[in-house]
């Protein structure tokens, strides 16, 4: 049975950084894409960023360029969300994804499997 489980996130100041682990498993996602998605209550879940299956592409939405870094690691089923300069607006329940990746923007379009969700409150 496959398991996403994330790590990381809590409540930090504005201008603050956060780390978010997502370890998974149940079998190994080295040949699928890794991604993070946010939601606030009332609203959608929304894309984040995501990665290739060999960590050499990477896809960001426009709101967390060069703020958010994505990474991977296959050895350990991990994909980390290295999140920088925090603002209010970021503060949602992030969920992990893991799905087949698509080769274009936005990489993850349509997850196979989710995680239970980390809470990042930050605050101003």
């Amino acid at each position: 049975q496959v398991h996403l489980v994330e790590s990381g996130g809590g409540l930090v100041q504005a201008g603050g950084s956060l780390t978010l682990s997502c370890a998974a498993s149940g079998r190994s996602f080295s040949w699928h894409a890794m991604g993070w998605f946010r939601q606030t209550p009332g609203t959608e879940r929304e894309f984040v960023a995501s990665i290739s299956p060999s960590g050499g592409r990477r896809y960001y939405a426009d709101s967390v360029k060069a703020r958010f870094t994505i990474s991977r690691d296959n050895a350990k089923n991990t994909v980390y969300l290295q999140i920088n300069s925090l603002k209010p607006e970021d503060t949602a329940v992030y969920y992990c994804a893991v799905g087949s990746y698509t080769g274009t923007f936005p990489g993850l379009s349509h997850p196979d499997y989710w995680g239970q969700g980390t809470q990042v409150t930050v605050s101003s």
